[in-house]
């Protein structure tokens, strides 16, 4: 018999400590086993290092993790309800599970742990998109991350040029990793279920970005043409202060085209060609 033999059904977990999900803190409960043993092993060897999971709640995905092997996996909640459901995890895996009690917006991520380090979880809603901009800024830290998103996200995450989906998020997500859903999971498998789909995205850091670009910059030029993404970027980056033409021709990208068209490559081949205006500008007016 497998460790978790010793736990309880989940269902009789969260009806013994009234665990209703609540929507403030944007839960929803994953109880299939089937589902949370295939996220966990999505996730690959958990043998060494650390996986750290967001929200675990009552702990469906904490235990697949630790059922699949893992030697350490560190969970951050901040809804004190679950943390008898989580401490009996932690008895049934002794030294394996280890429990933060904050909000997973104040943590360092990239320093928790030890290396090889990896994020696992079913993200809230509410929180998922600006949890996953501040793990995306350290691809070094990190040897992957697997998160759940609601399908409408995931699928902007992904996205190609081109496509309707692309967009700030896309740019963000593929520049320094591989981004690609795994596979979909339907409302229903929720307790409660959401509204919506949800999706689960595997990261994979490069080796190098797509291209050379300073992370601020190119926030900045995707920010000014995805802000105004049905005008022409003779337009549209007019926001950055510079001479939109003159930005333009220094990239090599006709005036003409829109922020959908572009190439994450492009899009830092503008991002060097605004920081050298910049600079440019502020020799000028050194020079006066």
């Amino acid at each position: 018999m497998s460790e978790t033999g010793a736990l309880p059904p989940l269902r009789d977990v969260i009806a013994r400590l009234g665990l209703s999900a609540r929507k403030g803190l944007g839960q929803h409960f994953l109880l299939d086993l089937n589902l949370t043993g295939r996220i966990a092993r999505a996730a690959g060897d958990l043998s060494a290092g650390t996986i750290i999971e967001i929200g675990p709640g009552p702990g469906g995905l904490t235990r697949a993790l630790l059922a699949q092997g893992a030697r350490h996996v560190l969970v951050i909640e901040r809804d004190e309800r679950c943390l008898p459901a989580l401490a009996e995890i932690a008895n049934a895996y002794p030294g394996r599970l280890e429990v933060m009690v904050t909000d997973a917006l104040a943590v360092a991520a990239h320093e928790l742990g030890q290396e090889p380090r990896r994020i696992c979880a079913n993200l809230p809603y509410n929180v998922a998109t600006p949890l996953l901009l501040g793990w995306l800024q350290h691809p070094k830290a990190f040897t992957s991350l697997i998160l759940m998103f609601q399908k409408e996200v995931a699928e902007r995450i992904v996205a190609k040029p081109g496509s309707n989906g692309y967009g700030r998020l896309a740019v963000a997500a593929q520049w320094r990793w591989q981004a690609r859903k795994l596979f979909d999971i339907d409302r229903r498998a929720f307790t409660p279920p959401p509204k919506v789909v949800s999706s689960v995205v595997e990261f994979v850091p490069r080796d190098a970005p797509l291209a050379p670009a300073d992370p601020k910059l190119l926030e900045q030029v995707t920010a000014a043409a995805f802000g105004q993404r049905r005008k022409m970027l003779r337009q549209s980056l007019r926001r950055l202060g510079v001479d939109a033409a003159a930005l333009l021709e220094a990239a090599g990208i006709t005036a003409t085209r829109r922020a959908e068209e572009l190439t994450i490559e492009e899009f830092c081949g503008l991002a060097r060609a605004l920081s050298d205006l910049r600079a440019g500008g502020s020799r000028t007016q050194q020079d006066r």
